[in-house]
């Protein structure tokens, strides 16, 4: 069975990065430390030219819970329009209701909006209140896959729920683990959860090319990334998930 590898990055040079590294998908986001929230137009516009990989890219107007406003469920719809035509191949959204559902109707309105793109239903489902009503609700809309932990801080410790979901879902939705998964526990989550696709950061801090460095004052809140480092994407880590994911392949058809 073949087995899928989308890299989560912040930048067009991650994106690129990871399709060196040989991802078959990049999920474009900007603001991980956030969680993820959409990249501006140039960026998707520029990740798109440089790409013959799969694109998606994340739809979320901002950090913190996922139940929306009417003016940022107005939003969502712009940016995807955005995404539609830059030519993404797929969007990553996310809308609960303020009871920890689905919020249903909203959804299905922006997975209608997206086609021809296929859409991925992103960790808003680990903040769902029932991950089987959540489940059975997002296959009715026609989600195509859920990006899920199993509703846990990490893929690993959700490993479980992650199993379950994959046996019941069958060929009606891709469960997609992701969340925490690094070289020692790939692996095993590879193994043990079943599922076709996986989703890992392969992220690495490198010195930005600053040479002067006021050290006297900061851009944004208390808590904060370091000012004069950047977050991308490791090309050489992202083979080490494809290696893994081969010999995985091998051992199984052996």
């Amino acid at each position: 069975m073949k087995r899928l590898l989308e890299v989560c990055v912040e930048s067009v040079a991650g994106a690129i990065a990871a399709q060196d590294g040989g991802a078959d998908r990049v999920e474009l986001c900007a603001n991980l430390l956030e969680g993820g929230t959409t990249p501006s137009a140039g960026s998707i516009q520029l990740a798109r030219s440089r790409l013959h990989i799969g694109l998606q890219v994340m739809i979320r107007p901002r950090g913190g819970d996922f139940c929306y406003s009417a003016v940022e469920l107005e939003i969502m719809k712009r940016d995807i329009e955005t995404a539609k035509q830059a030519g993404a191949d797929g969007v990553v959204i996310g809308i609960l209701k303020e009871d920890g559902s689905i919020d249903a109707p909203r959804t299905r309105e922006l997975a209608v909006l997206a086609r021809p793109m296929n859409v991925t239903f992103h960790r808003a489902f680990d903040m769902s209140r029932d991950p089987y009503e959540a489940l059975d609700t997002l296959i009715g809309i026609g989600i195509h896959r859920i990006l899920t932990s199993g509703q846990e801080a990490s893929a690993l410790e959700g490993l479980d729920l992650i199993a379950d979901l994959v046996r019941k879902s069958g060929d009606r939705i891709i469960i997609m683990p992701g969340g925490g998964i690094h070289e020692r526990n790939f692996a095993r989550i590879l193994e043990k959860s079943g599922a076709r696709e996986l989703h890992v950061a392969a992220l690495v801090d490198v010195e930005g090319p600053m040479k002067f460095r006021n050290s006297r004052c900061f851009m944004g809140g208390e808590l904060r990334p370091p000012e004069f480092s950047v977050t991308t994407t490791d090309a050489a880590r992202v083979r080490t998930f494809v290696k893994m994911t081969e010999m995985n392949i091998q051992r199984s058809s052996g």
